[in-house]
């Protein structure tokens, strides 16, 4: 433990989990399909093509490998319209924000996650999440106080804070200076070989890959534990 004062956790599949959640969005597009239709006029398209042609498509930004965060309003602006909806700004936020609620219903916190961080408290090492996440950070942050996440931890820091994307290194720095450690003696812990091991390493972090919920396996020579509970016997 002495040479540990922090670890930094990715959000998404490392402390929380979710299945999509295409019932709720159905339900919240079909509530807003009035005021839709009297934004444009004309009636509004059903709450099953909105989700096809405009929802779906806005994952690949989600799951996007560039570094360069994007700017998630514009984005989902932009894809209202190519789908032929050009809507208000305020009615936009307002389909955006109901969205992220279901978003916000669909996560699962990892059963180890909360004794995990209460334990890494109780030891006096700092706790902070470092995420990319693209959506509004007010929206995110919601979330991270919901599910009682926020509480637990010292710091979060999502990419659509900083305009950039793990691993680009702005990121980890980011939630470095936020936690207050130093480089050399924080772990990472994630689900991804390439935003969660390769690039903490690259800052001088040690880093482990958690496999609980992880989409794939890593290579050989990359460290992994199966749960985050198994992060007590690693520290």
């Amino acid at each position: 433990m002495s040479d540990t004062d922090g670890v930094l956790f990715d959000y998404g599949r490392t402390l929380v989990t979710f299945d999509y959640p295409t019932d709720e969005l159905l339900r919240v597009l079909r509530e807003f399909r009035p005021r839709i239709a009297a934004a444009l006029g004309v009636p509004a398209p059903e709450a099953e093509t909105i989700l096809h042609e405009v929802l779906l498509p806005m994952e690949t930004y989600v799951e996007s490998k560039s570094e360069d965060e994007v700017d998630y309003a514009g984005v989902y602006r932009d894809s209202w319209q190519r789908a032929g909806l050009r809507l208000p700004d305020g009615l936009l936020h307002e389909i955006l924000d109901a969205e992220q609620r279901c978003w916000d219903r669909a996560v699962r916190v990892d059963r180890d996650a909360l004794s995990v961080l209460s334990w890494l408290r109780d030891q006096g090492i700092k706790r902070g999440v470092c995420s990319n996440a693209p959506f509004p950070p007010a929206m995110m942050r919601r979330q991270v106080t919901t599910n009682g996440i926020a509480e637990l931890v010292d710091a979060i820091v999502f990419s659509s804070e900083v305009g950039r994307r793990k691993p680009a290194p702005e990121v980890y720095q980011a939630a470095l200076d936020a936690v207050g450690t130093d480089p050399d003696r924080t772990l990472f812990v994630g689900d991804r070989v390439r935003e969660d091991y390769e690039g903490p390493r690259a800052l001088g972090m040690r880093a482990v890959v958690v496999t609980a919920h992880a989409d794939e396996i890593p290579p050989d020579g990359v460290p992994t534990i199966q749960s985050l509970a198994d992060l007590r016997s690693l520290l």
